[in-house]
C-alpha cells in the first residue's frame, strides 16, 4: 500500500510541503448541489490567468507599499474581487489547480465508466465504484441496511476485548484509540516496522477539547450535537446522555494526548519497545486481540510514538464502561461511512466538520466527492491516464534541470555558511548529494489486481478498499524497502519530502502555472516552482529533517556547537511567527509551523541563488517595467494567494503545521536582503527588519 492510503504514516514518514486545505469537511452523501455562489470568483476556475511572462499584474494593488504588506501588494486586487466559493473554506492558487485537476479526473472517470470493460479490469473498478457512489437513489432506498450487520456486531459487544477486536478490524474502518501502521524503521532504514500512535479523537486534536473561550465552547457543543445525531440515526435511546458520555471519554483521551507541536519532535517520537514491555506499561488494552485481528500477530517489536499518551489511553479505555465504548464505536463507524449513507447522515456530518470547523457553506457537488473517493481508493489507476493526457514530457525534463540548479545552489550555500563547522558541513553535503528527486509520476504503478469492486455494493466496495489498503501496507513487513513508492497521486496538487528515503517528490499536477510554466520568464519559474523545490530540499534540513542523514537514518550528525548556532536562528524565526495574529486573539504557533517556515525560507534562498546562477553573469531583462528580482519575488507572493473563512483560518492555526498564506509570503521576504533592494523597503515600513534581526539559516 502506498502512503497516500493511510493518514498515520504522514506523521512519521511523510512531510507535506504545501498548504493542505480541506475545503469541504468530511465527504457525505448529500444530494445538495453547490449553490450559484460557488461560481462567483474573479479567477477563471479552469486555469490561472497570468501575464505573458507569468505574473498576474492585474492583481497588484498599487495603493499598498510592498514594504508594509507584500502579500496584499501582490494579491490585493484579487483579494478584493474574489469571493470564496460556497463549497470551500478557503480559496487561492492551489484551489484553482485542484479544481482543474478535479475536472480532468472527472473526464477520465466518465470516459472509463462509459467503456464496456471486462470484470476485474482497472476500467471496470473505476467505473463501477464511481457509479455506485453516484447512485443516490439506491443509497437512500437502502437506508442503513448495508451497514446493519456491522452495527449489530458493535451492539453485540459484551467486553473490552470485544471492543478491541472491533477497533482493530481493518475492514470496518472504525477509529481506534491506538493506530498501528507500517513504515520504514527510522533508525534501521533497511527494514519496515509497525508504528503505534495515539488516536481516538473525533475532533482534530486535543486542543479542541481543552482550550478555553467562547468559541471553543461553541465548537464542543456542536460536536456533542453531532455525536447525538449519529446515535439517533442508529436508533439509540437516550442519545443526548450517551453523547455526553462519549464526549467525556474523548476529553479524557485528549488530556493524555500529546500536542501537535510535541508530535513533530522525531527525537521524542522514536521509542522502540518490545510487545512484552508495551503490555506491561499499557495493560488496559487487549494487545494480543488487536494485533491478531489486524494480522499483526507475531510482531514482537514496535515503535511507540507517544509512550505516556498510549499508556494513559490504555488506562482510560480499561476504566470506561463497555456501553459507552459501544456508543463511541457506533458514532465512529457511521461518521466514517457517512459519505456512503443516506443524506440525513451525510448532512449531519457536514454540518459539523464542514460548517462548524471550517466555515464551508455548502457541500461540494456529489461528482466532486466521487472524484475524491476514487483518488483515495485507487488514485494511481486514474493517474496513469492523467499523465498520458495532461503531463507533457518537456515538463519532466525542465524539472530535472531546475532541481540540478537548486542542488548546486544549495551546495554553495552550505559551503558558505559562517555558522556551521567543517565537520557538519561534510555530512550536510553528503545528505544533499543523496537526495532522490521523483517527478511527475511513479516508475512503477500500484497493483490493484486484488481489489474487488461491485457496481451494486457501495459499502462492500468501501470495506474491500479499506481491507485491501491495510493488507497492502502490512505486506511490506519482512520485505525489501520499496523505493518506487509514491505518497501522492500524479493528479495531486502538492509536493513533499520524505526523510527515511531522503527523497523530494513533485506530482504532475503541481507542475503548471502559477508554479511552473515552460513559457514563463525564468525569474517567475524560479520564484514559483524553484522555491517549491528549494522548500522540499529545505525540509531535509529543517528542525526535524536535520535529524536524519543522507541514507535516511535518524541519527545526530551535528556537533554541539553547530546545533546551538542552528537553534539560535530557528528560535528567532519562532519568535517572529508567534507575533503574527491572523484573527483577534489567535496567533500563529511558531513552534508548530517551524518546519514549514524553515522550508519556505530555505526555498526562496536557494531559488534566488539558482536564478542568479542561471543568468550566467548577465543582467536580467526589465519586463513591463519590472526587474528580474521584482518578478522573482512577485512570483513568490502570487503562489500564496489565498482567502480564508474565519473558521478555516482558526482551524489552520490550531491544527496545521503550515502558516496561513499571508505569512508564508510576508514572513519570509522580510528576512531576505534582496527583497529590500528590489522594492526599496525602508525603516518605518511595517515589514522592515533591521539586518541583524533577519534570519538566515541555509
Amino acid at each position: 500500500m502506498t502512503l497516500k492510503h493511510l493518514i498515520a504514516p504522514s506523521l512519521v514518514a511523510l512531510t507535506l510541503s504545501l498548504a493542505a486545505c480541506n475545503n469541504g469537511g468530511t465527504d457525505t452523501a448529500s444530494k445538495d448541489a453547490v449553490s450559484k455562489e460557488a461560481t462567483k470568483v474573479a479567477v477563471v476556475n479552469t486555469k490561472p490567468v497570468l501575464g505573458d511572462f507569468g505574473i498576474a499584474t492585474e492583481n497588484i494593488d498599487q495603493s499598498v507599499k510592498p514594504g508594509d504588506d507584500f502579500f496584499q501588494y501582490v494579491n490585493g486586487k484579487w483579494l478584493e474581487n474574489t469571493e470564496i466559493p460556497a463549497d470551500k473554506s478557503s480559496y487561492g492558487g492551489f484551489s484553482v489547480l485542484r479544481d482543474l485537476s478535479e475536472e480532468r479526473v472527472k473526464t477520465i472517470i466518465e470516459k472509463t465508466s462509459a467503456m464496456d470493460a471486462p470484470t476485474g479490469s482497472e476500467e471496470q473498478k473505476i467505473g463501477d465504484m464511481y457509479a455506485a457512489f453516484m447512485d443516490v437513489d439506491a443509497i437512500e432506498a437502502a437506508g442503513l441496511t448495508a451497514v446493519q450487520s456491522d452495527l449489530d456486531a458493535i451492539a453485540a459487544a459484551q467486553s473490552h476485548e470485544d471492543i478491541a477486536r472491533l477497533m482493530a478490524d481493518p475492514s470496518l474502518g472504525i477509529r481506534s484509540v491506538v493506530a498501528p501502521f507500517v513504515s520504514i524503521d527510522a533508525k534501521d532504514v533497511e527494514n519496515y516496522i509497525v508504528y503505534l500512535t495515539q488516536s481516538g479523537l473525533g475532533m482534530p486534536n486535543r486542543d479542541y477539547y481543552l482550550d478555553e473561550g467562547k468559541k471553543s465552547d461553541e465548537i464542543r457543543a456542536a460536536y456533542v450535537a453531532y455525536v447525538q445525531s449519529m446515535l439517533e440515526a442508529a436508533g439509540e435511546d437516550d442519545a443526548a446522555e450517551k453523547a455526553r458520555n462519549i464526549m467525556a471519554f474523548e476529553t479524557a483521551l485528549a488530556k493524555v494526548h500529546w500536542t501537535p507541536t510535541q508530535r513533530r519532535d522525531r527525537s521524542k517520537t522514536y521509542n522502540k519497545r518490545s510487545l512484552a514491555d508495551i503490555k506491561k506499561s499499557a495493560p488496559g488494552l487487549s494487545w494480543d486481540v488487536m494485533l491478531e485481528t489486524s494480522d499483526l500477530g507475531g510482531q514482537e517489536t514496535f515503535i511507540v510514538r507517544e509512550v505516556d499518551a498510549i499508556d494513559g489511553t490504555a488506562k482510560i479505555f480499561a476504566n470506561t464502561d463497555v456501553d459507552t465504548l459501544k456508543d463511541y464505536l457506533t458514532v465512529s463507524y457511521l461518521g466514517g461511512k457517512s459519505a456512503y449513507l443516506p443524506k440525513a447522515i451525510g448532512d449531519a456530518n457536514f454540518e459539523f466538520y464542514g460548517k462548524t470547523l471550517r466555515g464551508t457553506e455548502v457541500q461540494r457537488a456529489r461528482w466532486k466527492r466521487g472524484v475524491s473517493q476514487i483518488d483515495g481508493m485507487m488514485g494511481e489507476m486514474v493517474g496513469k491516464v492523467y499523465v498520458k493526457e495532461y503531463f507533457p514530457p518537456v515538463a519532466k525534463k525542465e524539472m530535472d534541470e531546475l532541481i540540478s540548479n537548486l542542488r548546486a545552489s544549495f551546495k554553495d550555500g552550505i559551503d558558505n555558511l559562517e555558522w556551521m563547522g567543517d565537520e557538519t558541513k561534510v555530512e550536510a553535503q553528503d545528505k544533499l548529494a543523496k537526495f532522490t528527486p521523483k517527478i511527475g509520476y511513479p516508475d512503477k504503478w500500484t497493483d490493484y489486481s486484488e481489489l474487488k469492486i461491485d457496481r451494486n455494493d457501495l459499502i462492500g466496495n468501501v470495506k474491500s478498499a479499506s481491507l485491501w489498503g491495510w493488507e497492502d501496507n502490512i505486506s511490506k513487513l519482512g520485505g525489501p524497502i520499496d523505493r518506487d513508492e509514491w505518497g501522492m497521486n500524479p493528479q495531486t496538487v502538492n509536493a513533499y519530502y520524505r526523510p527515511d528515503l531522503n527523497e523530494i517528490v513533485f506530482p504532475a499536477a503541481i507542475l503548471q502555472a502559477p508554479f511552473f510554466d515552460p513559457a514563463a520568464d525564468a525569474a517567475v519559474n524560479y520564484g514559483g516552482i524553484g522555491a517549491v523545490i528549494g522548500h522540499e530540499m529545505g525540509h531535509g534540513f529543517d528542525d526535524q529533517g536535520r535529524k536524519t542523514d543522507g541514507n535516511g537514518e535518524q541519527r545526530d550528525w551535528w556537533t554541539a556547537e553547530d546545533v546551538k548556532a542552528f537553534e539560535a536562528r530557528t528560535n528567532a524565526l519562532v519568535d517572529q511567527y508567534n507575533s503574527f495574529e491572523p484573527l483577534p486573539g489567535v496567533n500563529v504557533n511558531g513552534k508548530l509551523t517551524l518546519g514549514e517556515n524553515i522550508g519556505d525560507l530555505t526555498g526562496i534562498t536557494m531559488a534566488y541563488a539558482a536564478y542568479k546562477k542561471s543568468l550566467n553573469g548577465k543582467e536580467a531583462p526589465v519586463i513591463d517595467g519590472m526587474t528580474g528580482d521584482q518578478r522573482f519575488f512577485l512570483s513568490w507572493g502570487q503562489i500564496w494567494q489565498r482567502k480564508y473563512r474565519d473558521a478555516a483560518l482558526r482551524n489552520q492555526v490550531k491544527a496545521d503545521p503550515h502558516s496561513p498564506s499571508q505569512y508564508r509570503a510576508n514572513g519570509i521576504v522580510r528576512n531576505f536582503d534582496a527583497w529590500y533592494d528590489a522594492f526599496d523597503v525602508q525603516p518605518g515600513d511595517a515589514l522592515y527588519l533591521p539586518p541583524e534581526k533577519r534570519v538566515k539559516i541555509w
